[in-house]
C-alpha cells in the first residue's frame, strides 16, 4: 500500500530534519490551482547542504518504492525542487528562501502540523 501524499509530505520532512534542515514547512495546497497537494519546504545551510538533503531524500523516498518526477535546481544547489506528483519539496538556501518567499505567495494555504519527534 502506498503512503497518502500527507504521509510522504510527512516523512520527506523528517528525512529533512535527520540530515539538520531547518524552517520545515508543509503546506496543504488543497483548493490551490496547483497539480500538488503538498508543498514541503525547507532550509540548508549551503548549497552543498541543500544537495545532500536532496540526495537523502531521493535514496530514502526511492527505497519506499515512491518515484520521483521531475528534479530541477540540484546543480547549483540554492533552491532544489523536487516533484513526486502529489508533493512538491523545495529545498533552498537562506538567501534564495527569503527572496523567493513562497509561504507569502502561497499565504491562504494551510500549515500541516508537523511534530518531528513523532515521526518514524
Amino acid at each position: 500500500m502506498t503512503d497518502s501524499p500527507k504521509d510522504l509530505a510527512l516523512k520527506i520532512s523528517k528525512v529533512i530534519d535527520d540530515k539538520k534542515g531547518k524552517d520545515i514547512k508543509i503546506l496543504d495546497m488543497t483548493g490551490f490551482p496547483t497539480l500538488a497537494e503538498y508543498f514541503v519546504i525547507a532550509t540548508g545551510s549551503s548549497s552543498r547542504h541543500t544537495t545532500a538533503i536532496a540526495d537523502e531524500i531521493i535514496k530514502k523516498i526511492t527505497s519506499k518504492n515512491v518515484s520521483i518526477r521531475h528534479k530541477e535546481g540540484y546543480n547549483k544547489g540554492k533552491w532544489i525542487l523536487l516533484d513526486y506528483l502529489n508533493v512538491v519539496v523545495h529545498l533552498f538556501t537562506e538567501e534564495e528562501r527569503e527572496f523567493y518567499d513562497l509561504e507569502r505567495i502561497w499565504k491562504g494555504a494551510k500549515y500541516v502540523e508537523l511534530d518531528i519527534d513523532t515521526l518514524q
